[in-house]
């Protein structure tokens, strides 16, 4: 956990991830969920809270520990002595609306991010965070199957390494299932002179989304299908290895950083097993490394 101060006079960055939660959290959430609650506290207080418990790879209890004992953090949220239950951050991150907000406050987070740097090419790709610690390869060891994982699909800037677009589902689908609503978020926040992908989204129709519908080139890895060994479509006949390398294709790298610096931050194995829920922790690990760069 970064508790020190990243540059003199700077709030520790933990204060500086909560203040950016509450802050973004007030464009896109309502005060309170129902008009007959008790109103103890706002959902982006209770977002905050749960933005944190992934930053600091604990348990609902073990942030509400820390929260105790952190008045500055507190203050950051609004919070008095009195704290939400564990039960209650438990129920909110159930909620089937989390990944809708959380993919507004991505957006808000790209457009600004694109707006500071706009000839930033962009990237796409997808990765998974397991349910488990144990290695696929010691559980096959085991005599067991690998077990399910959730599917973090992103599109984010070559040079900030900020998003453009998430989508988050349990279990393992094929790259191009997500690739049609990254691009529709993606277009509708930025538009980056080029959009690199792998192999995994091969497909003529995503060339044609976006070069004539979003006006960005893409620079897709081509599978080879043929054996005659060329290529079908007209974008796709394209992609020959020179045509990758003069369109700096190793850019794409940068997607694998993002992913990369996620896992080293959050952890790679979730702690949660309600679908609702794994998909909720997934995507508040997503958005308290957003917060933190």
């Amino acid at each position: 956990m970064k508790t020190s101060e990243s540059k003199a006079g700077k709030a520790p960055v933990i204060e500086q991830v909560a203040a950016l939660a509450m802050r973004l959290g007030q464009r896109h959430l309502a005060d309170y969920g129902a008009t007959r609650s008790r109103h103890d506290f706002t959902q982006r207080q209770l977002m905050s809270c749960l933005i944190l418990r992934a930053y600091l790879k604990t348990t609902y209890r073990g942030v509400l520990e820390m929260l105790a004992v952190s008045p500055p953090l507190r203050a950051q949220l609004g919070l008095s002595e009195k704290l939400p239950h564990y039960t209650t951050l438990q129920k909110f991150s159930a909620r089937s609306q989390v990944l809708a907000i959380a993919q507004k406050l991505v957006a808000e987070i790209g457009q600004a991010a694109a707006a500071q740097a706009p000839a930033q090419p962009a990237a796409m790709d997808a990765t998974g965070l397991a349910l488990t610690t144990a290695s696929d390869y010691f559980q096959t060891r085991q005599g067991g199957r690998v077990r399910k994982w959730v599917k973090i699909s992103t599109v984010v800037l070559c040079g900030s390494l900020l998003p453009l677009g998430l989508v988050v589902e349990l279990g393992a689908v094929n790259d191009k299932v997500h690739a049609r609503d990254l691009l529709a978020q993606a277009q509708a926040v930025a538009q980056p002179p080029r959009l690199y992908a792998d192999a995994g989204y091969d497909s003529e129709p995503l060339h044609v989304h976006c070069r004539e519908r979003w006006g960005v080139e893409s620079v897709i890895n081509p599978v080879q299908r043929r054996a005659d060994g060329q290529r079908g479509g007209r974008w796709r006949s394209l992609m020959s290895p020179e045509y990758l390398q003069e369109s700096g294709y190793g850019q794409r790298w940068a997607v694998e950083s993002f992913f990369s610096g996620l896992k080293r931050t959050t952890g790679g194995a979730l702690q949660a097993r309600s679908p609702h829920q794994l998909v909720a922790e997934a995507t508040f690990r997503v958005l308290a490394y957003v917060l933190r760069r």
